[in-house]
């Protein structure tokens, strides 16, 4: 039961925030209404009724001891109608559904008067008819409503109603104001997560402030430790890339020998080596989110494996490829993760098979090779940096340095989403699950 009611409950904060301020509201009214203002009309209503029934016994002994004329005369007196009928009425009674305090004044007349044939209520909702048995034959009386029951009973309910409702509204647009620097914050900080960089200004009450503060404070310390990390990277790329590049200078002056064919592929490693760790260090740092088109961005890198002879397939779900589907990405990060995942599955692999996804909250580009795929226990593994998984992978088709799925893994993280390795059902190798966050 505690289940239900918490998956029950609004997950947004304005939601939750209304309800915790309505439900009181609403409690207070009902036990309100119904502890105190119904017993209240109730014994009002009773009490009033049963002074009517008092007059209608002494009309009735008036009729019996003197006759109708005399009777008739003293029912004006206590403005009563009394009129006589040709035969008993039929006992029924007559109330619309939503007279409530009609119920009290019918079963108040029904248990103190014998002799009550018809009560009517609902002819005419500002009077009271019902027919009495006397010794001289029936009659009916007639006489104002509201002599039996207060007038306008629900008055003061419509007015706690209508004040109620007022007042939450008031309430509930003071405490949206207090809400809306929470929301914003929130929006500032998931944006943040998403790798884009929202322009966010504390407000609101002190406590919300200083949170929003620290926020701010946390995203500069995180922004100047990127930049100083690219920087620094930056400068040992250049510093590094200098005495390779006398290297290869010099080798190539060199007579041709093996040796020299040796070290010449050696400096291609270590280039390459190199290229990847900046790769994986600057990630998507230095580059600004753009709205682009998935599958386009998606054609490019396929195409261009192509080039180079490899088998890759792109298939399209979820969209038409001919409508412009714009999603706000950082274009070079997911180009360099999805051309990772290609060439690993081209590297491991024969054939490779690339689809992408878009769905109304996220992007999910799914790369799928033939390979020898990676162990169940062994993909988490594979995620983290300089992760080789030797047995798993067939090493005769090349080697790596263990940092393409870190880098697309790091890439799908910073734009708010994530990288999954499972098993293709259709190639039977590695399947890697790239989403990306809208």
């Amino acid at each position: 039961m505690f289940r239900f009611l918490k998956n029950s409950l609004p997950r947004r904060l304005y939601a939750r925030a209304a309800l915790i301020l309505i439900v009181p509201i609403v409690t207070i009214q009902l036990v309100v209404s119904i502890t105190f203002l119904q017993r209240h009309f109730e014994d009002v209503t009773r009490q009033m009724t049963m002074t009517v029934v008092t007059e209608a016994r002494l009309l009735r002994d008036t009729v019996a001891e003197q006759g109708l004329a005399a009777a008739s005369s003293l029912a004006t007196g206590l403005r009563i109608r009394l009129s006589a009928l040709d035969a008993p009425e039929a006992i029924r009674d007559e109330r619309v559904f939503y007279d409530i305090s009609g119920l009290t004044v019918i079963a108040t007349l029904r248990e103190e008067l014998t002799g009550i044939g018809l009560i009517d209520l609902a002819s005419d909702d500002r009077r009271l008819a019902f027919s009495l048995s006397t010794q001289k034959g029936p009659v009916l009386l007639e006489l104002e409503r509201r002599r039996v029951s207060a007038s306008n009973p629900h008055q003061l309910l419509v007015l706690m109603i209508f004040v109620g409702g007022l007042m939450t509204l008031v309430a509930y647009i003071f405490l949206r104001n207090q809400l809306r620097p929470i929301a914003r914050l929130s929006q500032a900080a998931e944006a943040f997560g998403k790798g884009r960089t929202m322009p966010y200004k504390p407000s609101g009450a002190l406590e919300v402030r200083a949170a929003g503060q620290s926020f701010l404070d946390m995203r500069t310390r995180i922004e100047r430790q990127i930049e100083q990390r690219t920087m620094m990277l930056s400068g040992v790329s250049h510093d590094l890339r200098t005495p390779l590049t006398r290297m290869q200078l010099e080798l190539s002056m060199l007579p041709p020998s093996p040796e020299v064919e040796a070290l010449e592929r050696d400096v291609k490693d270590m280039s390459r080596l190199l290229n990847t760790f900046l790769d994986f260090a600057r990630a998507d740092a230095l580059e600004d989110p753009e709205a682009l088109d998935p599958f386009d961005l998606a054609e490019a890198v396929v195409d261009q494996h192509r080039r180079t002879g490899g088998e890759v397939t792109l298939t399209f779900k979820g969209a038409d490829p001919e409508e412009e589907c714009l999603v706000t990405l950082r274009p070079m990060a997911i180009e360099r993760a999805l051309d990772n995942l290609v060439g690993n599955a081209l590297r491991y692999g024969k054939t490779a098979a690339v689809t992408v996804e878009v769905f109304r909250s996220a992007v999910r580009f799914t790369v799928e090779d033939d390979g020898p795929g990676i162990p169940e226990d062994m993909r988490d593994t594979a995620l983290k940096p300089f992760a080789r998984l030797d047995a798993a992978r067939n090493q005769n088709a090349g080697s790596g340095v263990g940092l393409g799925l870190a880098i697309a893994s790091d890439i799908a993280r910073s734009h708010g989403g994530s990288l999954r390795l499972g098993t293709s059902e259709t190639l039977g190798g590695l399947k890697a699950d790239l989403a990306i966050a809208r």
